[in-house]
């Protein structure tokens, strides 16, 4: 059953899907390797569409798969599929190009992370509705970290207690994402990392376990066991 989006929502949810996610090994892209069968790409816009602020979602496709994602997605939920860049920020770029201007909320979601679950997107969307110009869900880091030299020496140990490991979505202000991509000089790993070069704060607010990425054939285990968790 194909969803139904918020026509009075506020939030477009921008989905770059175009990168070949060579850590997960040879094969389709990264975006249309299965998850139990479905490509990832349909499990993230499956939980991105259950949120009830979502009004608009746009997909950054590899050129040559445009109509294929969109046939793809089509009986999930309505999207909308433009050809991605050669960059996650291109493909950020391109999709953020085809939100109308009255959307006052951008989220960007990596397909990669396709189990965040609805509410997360709403508790981004919301600590943005409230103020703030960039928000990232983030959990807390509880490995200990060491600093090391190139020869493998220790440096020193690093106080976790301020670290955070950053997940998606993030969200912005429309109109600050657009500032930080126009104003962008070199590549970036993730938007808000353009949005602090802009001197704009950051909010981090509490993540999910379930938003964890896909990057390596163990990970697709680790989110089979966690999909079993979820339905």
């Amino acid at each position: 059953m194909t969803a139904q989006l918020n026509a009075r929502g506020d939030v477009a949810v921008v989905v770059p899907a175009a990168g070949a996610g060579v850590r997960l090994g040879p094969g389709a892209p990264k975006a249309l390797r299965l998850l139990e069968g479905e490509p990832l790409l349909v499990h993230a816009i499956r939980r991105t569409a259950a949120a009830p602020s979502v009004r608009m979602i746009v997909v950054a496709a590899p050129p040559a798969e445009v109509e294929a994602v969109h046939d793809l997605l089509a009986p999930v939920a309505p999207v909308v599929v433009v050809a991605g860049g050669a960059e996650r920020q291109d493909s950020v770029a391109a999709a953020l190009a085809v939100v109308p201007g009255d959307v006052g909320i951008v989220l960007v979601h990596d397909a990669a992370r396709c189990l965040a679950p609805a509410e997360l997107f709403e508790r981004v969307a919301a600590a943005v509705r409230d103020g703030a110009d960039a928000v990232i869900p983030a959990l807390p880091v509880v490995d200990t970290i060491k600093e090391v030299a190139a020869d493998g020496t220790v440096l020193g140990t690093v106080d976790r207690s301020v670290l955070r490991a950053v997940q998606t979505p993030q969200g912005f202000r429309a109109g600050t994402l657009r500032a930080a991509h126009a104003a962008a000089a070199d590549s970036h790993t993730d938007d808000a990392g353009a949005v602090e070069k802009l001197g704009r704060p950051v909010l981090c607010v509490p993540g999910s376990d379930f938003a964890m990425k896909i990057t390596r054939p163990i990970d697709l285990a680790l989110a089979t066991h966690l999909l079993k968790l979820s339905a």
